[in-house]
């Protein structure tokens, strides 16, 4: 589905990047994200050393996750990739944090509506964005929908039609869970998610992970090696947001 299209995509990086690119053994971060004009030299995927210098233009921006932090990397001129790197513990540790399998009930304050809520879990599954999920337990399938607005009932089944099942998300709810019994999840197969109103919401797949990673490089490595390019662009968003909060503050 989708992850072949990003390992291609992790090929093309890691030839493009290979004059950046280091050892295993001194390998301190990893590219997430990348835009503007030198954005085809700087792919997804491309690994880098502390002491690695990146030259960029106007524009540009590069989004490292390491060990140490995360670096957001912009402007023209020329860049140490270590220098400097936010550490975001707070907000990765709320990202990942693996959730109680009880709903999670979010509930409308009057007066503040949230028009473009942001998925508050990595392990939670957005019933409107096709991918493929990478989680620790498929048998505790969490399901979110951004809103709280009204009850709305998503039908979920397998690519072969063989199994399907209804997951209804209550009024002020945004998680439900899906029931392993009635719809078991399984890595390699496909699944179709349908909206209330009867259109295709998303196409889904999943992949295992087989071990806890508790550095956000080392995650954000794992979710490209497996085509997990959802939760990738979450987990790069979210640290970039609370890296650039962290630099505007000590500006």
């Amino acid at each position: 589905m989708f992850s072949a299209r990003l390992k291609q995509r992790i090929s093309g990086a890691l030839l493009a990047g290979a004059c950046l690119a280091m050892p295993a053994s001194v390998l301190a971060g990893v590219v997430v994200k990348s835009s503007g004009p030198s954005a085809s030299r700087f792919p997804v995927g491309t690994k880098l050393d502390d002491n690695a210098t990146i030259t960029l233009r106007d524009g540009d921006v590069v989004t490292v996750l390491t060990s140490g932090g995360t670096r957001v990397i912009k402007g023209a001129g020329s860049h140490r990739v270590g220098d400097r790197p936010q550490v975001a513990n707070e907000r990765f540790a709320a990202l990942t944090r693996k959730r109680a399998a009880s709903r999670v009930r979010t509930g409308a304050v009057r007066g503040e509506v949230d028009d473009a809520p942001s998925n508050p879990s990595l392990w939670y599954v957005d019933v409107t964005r096709s991918g493929t999920i990478c989680l620790y337990d498929l048998d505790t399938v969490r399901l979110w929908r951004p809103g709280t607005a009204g009850v709305s009932t998503y039908r979920i089944a397998d690519e072969a039609g063989e199994a399907q099942v209804e997951v209804t998300f209550d009024d002020t709810v945004m998680i439900a869970a899906l029931d392993p019994a009635r719809l078991p999840i399984r890595e390699g197969t496909t699944y179709q998610v349908t909206a209330p109103d009867g259109t295709l919401a998303a196409q889904l797949g999943f992949m295992l992970l087989s071990e806890d990673y508790e550095a956000p490089d080392a995650l954000a490595e794992a979710l490209i090696g497996k085509g997990c390019a959802v939760q990738l662009e979450q987990l790069s968003t979210s640290l970039e947001a609370a890296a650039q909060a962290a630099e505007d503050m000590e500006a």
